[in-house]
């Protein structure tokens, strides 16, 4: 008898428990929460689900919001196993952010592998929405053919017709070389020559050298972290851009502006989603950011901020957080990206209007964190990749 009450007891936790559960909706923000990524992510990418989740009063169609946050350390096989917990045993509805490419495809099969939403707002790679597409992936982030096709056709629609790139050395840096040289075929415009630095290198003067005595009217730096703000430098010490050459930058965010200063990024152009000061909106959400983080937001913090809006949106929407539901409601319908809509493809690429930002001088910048303006603004078919065949959510 005493077995038989256990058991029924036992029975009614378990379904207090997962009722409990169901009256939840969990968020997961998975990111570089220490490492060389934590300013454009991190941290920040927390506070802006946690001013998401304040636009819906810390509810959602009658259930609680809770966020849970992991440092992924831009590890695959780390990021992979926090969301695998996430997902299986901690009842995380939606994982979002993932800044590292490779981290984003591992955690990408255990999303896919357990049919759960996943909002990439980090990573770069084409491959989310092309071979290794998922239908509950939907990556928000600009993609590497943004950063580097997108911005490169409105480079040379404004005038700059002859190239240089200073990348690295090791794969990432060859395929970018090969694109390039396809893109300014495509367009006409002349290619110049490529210098490959070694990763981490410190001393960046004779490739900064080369490109100078290239003469190439676009010189594009195609780094990121350290690499990225050494190569600026270097630059700005041999007289690049005061010698009558513009610098094109592919992996740049406003954090890394604010550590270099305008002296010494002054000119540098570059595409982004998101400046803080481009319109009403954006300036909203940027007060609120700064002061919780004492920062202005890269377009990583708003782009997972956006994210989090429209998935919260359709859970209100389709009252569940059954993942068919909820992805196909996005898919259906617009959402809302400071100021402009944004489109949620078949391929799980969301598309939306980026802006080509040049660095202003010192002498034009009105005060702290007045670092851009904008050049041309890019509309979603020249900014992103052509619908990819390769994904079969898309046939």
């Amino acid at each position: 008898m005493k077995g038989r009450l256990w058991c029924f007891v036992a029975t009614m936790i378990m379904a207090v428990s997962t009722s409990a559960v169901a009256q939840e909706v969990k968020i997961g923000v998975l990111s570089d929460m220490s490492g060389t990524a934590a300013s454009i992510g991190g941290p920040g990418s927390i506070v802006a689900a946690q001013l998401a989740v304040e636009d819906f009063g810390g509810t959602v169609d009658g259930r609680k919001i809770s966020i849970l946050s992991a440092d992924g350390q831009d590890k695959p096989d780390v990021s992979s196993v926090v969301a695998r917990r996430w997902y299986e045993q901690d009842g995380v509805d939606v994982i979002v952010d993932v800044p590292v490419s490779s981290a984003a495809l591992a955690v990408q099969t255990v999303a896919h592998e357990l049919h759960k939403v996943l909002l990439v707002s980090g990573a770069t790679t084409t491959a989310l929405t092309g071979t290794a597409c998922s239908p509950w992936t939907l990556h928000w982030a600009e993609d590497i053919y943004t950063l580097s096709n997108g911005m490169v056709g409105a480079v040379v629609k404004t005038g700059g017709n002859s190239w240089f790139l200073v990348t690295l050395d090791f794969k990432f840096g060859y395929e970018l070389e090969a694109e390039l040289k396809r893109v300014l075929e495509s367009l006409h415009a002349q290619y110049d020559g490529t210098v490959k630095a070694p990763f981490n290198t410190s001393d960046w003067s004779s490739f900064i050298l080369q490109a100078q005595h290239s003469k190439a009217k676009i010189v594009a730096i195609a780094a990121g972290g350290s690499d990225f703000t050494n190569a600026l430098r270097a630059a700005r010490e041999f007289g690049l851009v005061a010698g009558g050459q513009k610098l094109a930058g592919i992996l740049v965010f406003l954090s890394d502006i604010h550590g270099l200063g305008l002296d010494v990024a002054q000119g540098l152009e570059f595409a982004s989603s998101f400046y803080w000061d481009q319109n009403d909106e954006s300036r909203s959400f940027a007060k609120r950011f700064m002061a919780k983080r004492g920062v202005m937001p890269t377009r990583e913090h708003a782009e997972t901020y956006a994210a989090l809006i429209d998935y919260l949106s359709a859970v209100k929407a389709v009252h569940s957080t059954d993942p068919d539901k909820v992805v196909a409601w996005m898919r259906a319908h617009e959402a809302r990206y400071f100021g402009h809509t944004a489109q949620v493809r078949r391929d799980g690429r969301v598309v939306f209007p980026v802006g080509l930002w040049e660095v202003k001088k010192p002498t034009e910048s009105k005060g702290p964190w007045d670092y851009l303006k904008l050049v041309r603004m890019i509309p979603p078919d020249e900014a992103f990749e052509p619908l990819s065949q390769a994904c079969p959510s898309a046939k």
